[in-house]
């Protein structure tokens, strides 16, 4: 009997990737606007090789951007850049549609749970700005596990919080070697976000119990279980 359903949030619940490149765009024209030396294709090309080097969540990715630029730290330049930023982000911070019905039939019947590598308070800021967090039974992060998803302690620690079995979860997220392959080490049941990996795995080729195309999808997928 499937009881909690596990979420992963980046390119799950949101396009991540989508409101990262725009968010990108803005600070790079913000920072040369303010004097950065550089045009757009090749600030965005240089950022990107230190977001593979660093990650996607690097704090101080501008700073060292400068740095590779010009070799000089303009903490004005760094303000201007990190605003644009923080006020793109805002407009891209939404929920793909259906996301928000479709949790709301899930919470009818079943706990719900996020489960994700994001640091603890961008996973929350993330949340909350969308007006998810209510929907939400337990959130682990990777700060509340203190491993990555390719390894089995976020997932422990979910279902631990939320008292159920592994047998009695299902996990839902884009990144196969994270949400699908971990999960299933488990005993999860696991259901492959298509839609929001950038490198698709061929359909049917996941590993995953199930695959969607979209959020909504996932109650279709439950119902051929006989789960819902």
């Amino acid at each position: 009997m499937i009881k909690a359903i596990l979420f992963d949030i980046d390119n799950t619940l949101m396009d991540f990737m989508k409101m990262k490149h725009e968010c990108c765009k803005a600070a790079i024209d913000a920072m040369i606007s303010a004097g950065l030396k550089t045009n757009q294709e090749k600030g965005l090309e240089v950022l990107y090789k230190l977001y593979d080097k660093y990650g996607l969540e690097y704090q101080y990715i501008f700073r060292n951007l400068l740095r590779e630029l010009g070799g000089k730290v303009d903490y004005r330049i760094i303000s201007h850049g990190i605003i644009a930023y923080r006020k793109m982000r805002d407009s891209y911070l939404i929920p793909y549609p259906d996301v928000i019905s479709t949790l709301i039939e899930l919470k009818k019947n079943y706990k719900l749970a996020v489960v994700s590598d994001a640091p603890v308070l961008q996973a929350w800021m993330r949340l909350v700005t969308m007006r998810l967090d209510g929907f939400f039974d337990v959130v682990i992060t990777k700060a509340d596990a203190r491993k990555q998803k390719t390894h089995a302690a976020p997932f422990k620690a979910a279902l631990r919080e939320l008292k159920i079995k592994s047998e009695e979860a299902v996990m839902i997220g884009d990144r196969i070697s994270r949400d699908v392959e971990t999960a299933k080490k488990l005993g999860i049941k696991t259901i492959y976000a298509r839609y929001g990996d950038t490198h698709k795995a061929e359909v049917g080729k996941s590993g995953a119990d199930a695959e969607i195309e979209r959020v909504s999808e996932i109650i279709g997928v439950l119902e051929k279980w006989g789960k819902f």
